[in-house]
């Protein structure tokens, strides 16, 4: 028995002691994660330039912290519904008889989160599990250590290791923590790690949840503004330098609007990233070289680059923002998760061959689409599969609580956020109380529905049709 099922087993009888936590403790640990956060915003951002090299404060507590404050703020306010038994019809033969179902807590949940956004990607599901009435163990991301390592001393400091525990490590760490038999798992992050920490999961038949990423594309339909989609497209490609799990990760476009749109991508991207020092670096150099690497790949196999901004970037991981045309399919970067300010534009003759190119693809994390046509727009929604669709602009699907998020085949299976976090770390339990002369009997003392079969039975079949 090594440490990791010791500690697991001291964190499950810490529930057992506690395994229907009432509303005020639910709501009470989901306060101190928004105060966690609120008490330390100024270190945390520290923390997270340490690992980026660059990333502007603004930015961090817009798509960090806001989104934190925003979940909790949901669950205070809706948390006491979704706790309530929810009541269900029954049948004409149970008579006064009663169903409802009860969501109840699961146990012990454990979080794989990412480097990309590592304090948002960590906590919102935890706020989940902990609305769920659950405890919860974080194996953060080794990519971000320096942010990962803060975060742990935070909860350290504000929580119980019994209610909240966090263990950093490398690979090494990450296996044995997906192995572990946790009530659920939770993983957000790529699609290969994401394979193996099923495999991992899949020997205590764990039930999981797996947030990845893949090829996010950005329709632009023939009635589209291009000054506004260009303007919505730069800063879903450019805010954090790309790494967001729903970043377009391509634009599909038609031939004659190409050129135009370029040049209104080039306008919009250096107008909100003039300043060098807004564009978030790479988390590392393995990083920097994989963006390198897709460019380099790209042109030698005839693409054409087109520089984004106009200003060289930052910090000593530097990496100019590029659009890429006359990309040939066999390219990279038209199969691989870009994660960077890498945006190939991909033509396409009309709105059917846009959704043909979509779908012979793995089915993406996000969508948008761009433009007025609610017909096209029909076609593409009706047609297309993926995790979440936002149209004419970017990631606000996302940014919703009351809307799940998850993929769909290769980007992810399982939903979180609001209501459908609650019910991903919970388990829905089935009741009926029979009452009155109605049940398995239906009538007393006659109990044609047991055997041995009757005529009665046949007529009783017949009633029941």
């Amino acid at each position: 028995m090594n440490r990791f099922t010791i500690q697991l087993d001291e964190i499950k009888a810490a529930f057992a002691a506690e395994p229907n936590p009432t509303l005020e403790v639910r709501l009470e640990r989901i306060g101190r994660i928004s105060k966690m956060i609120e008490a330390n915003e100024e270190k945390i951002c520290k923390a997270l330039v340490a690992d980026f090299g660059v990333r502007d404060s603004i930015e961090t507590r817009l798509v960090e912290f806001q989104k934190i404050y925003q979940a909790c703020a949901y669950a205070r306010k809706h948390l006491k519904e979704w706790m309530k038994p929810t009541q269900i019809e029954t049948p004409f033969y149970l008579g006064a008889s009663e169903a409802w179902i009860e969501s109840q807590s699961i146990g012990v949940v454990g979080i794989i989160s990412p480097w990309n956004y590592p304090v948002r990607l960590a906590l919102l599901p935890a706020i989940a599990a902990f609305a769920a009435g659950n405890r919860v163990w974080l194996k953060p991301s080794e990519r971000s250590s320096r942010t990962s390592g803060f975060l742990a001393s935070l909860i350290q400091e504000y929580f119980h290791p019994s209610e909240f525990c966090v263990s950093t490590g490398g690979a090494e760490v990450a296996e044995q923590f997906a192995a572990l038999p946790f009530a659920h798992l939770f993983f957000t992050g790529s699609e290969a790690i994401g394979k193996k920490v099923m495999r991992a999961a899949a020997e205590n038949l764990t039930p999981i949840t797996l947030e990845l990423g893949g090829k996010s594309p950005a329709v632009i339909d023939s009635s589209a503004k291009l000054k506004e989609v260009a303007s919505s497209i730069a800063y879903g490609k450019l805010l954090n330098s790309g790494q967001t799990c729903i970043a377009p990760d391509y634009v599909l476009i038609e031939q004659e609007q190409r050129d135009t749109f370029i040049q209104e991508l080039q306008a919009a991207a250096q107008k909100q990233f003039s300043d060098p020092k807004g564009l978030t670096g790479p988390i590392d150099d393995e990083q920097l070289q994989y963006w390198q690497h897709l460019v380099s790949d790209a042109i030698d196999r005839g693409a054409k680059v087109i520089p984004l901004l106009n200003n060289p970037a930052a910090g000593a991981r530097r990496f100019e923002p590029v659009a890429l045309i006359d990309v040939p399919q066999e390219a990279r970067v038209l199969h691989e998760e870009l994660f960077g300010p890498i945006l190939p534009i991909v033509t396409v003759a009309n709105s059917s061959t846009a959704i043909e190119y979509i779908n012979n693809r793995p089915h993406p994390l996000a969508l948008y689409w761009f433009g007025k046509d609610k017909k096209n727009l029909k076609q593409v929604l009706e047609q297309t599969r993926s995790g979440g669709v936002t149209i004419n602009d970017v990631f606000l699907h996302a940014a919703l609580e009351s809307l799940p998020f998850g993929g769909v085949g290769s980007s992810g299976m399982g939903r979180y956020h609001g209501k459908a976090g609650f019910d991903t770390f919970s388990y829905q339990k089935s009741i009926l109380e029979v009452r009155g002369l109605m049940g398995t009997s239906l009538l007393k003392g006659t109990k044609p529905a047991h055997p041995p079969y009757t005529k009665r039975t046949e007529r009783l079949l017949k009633r029941l049709k």
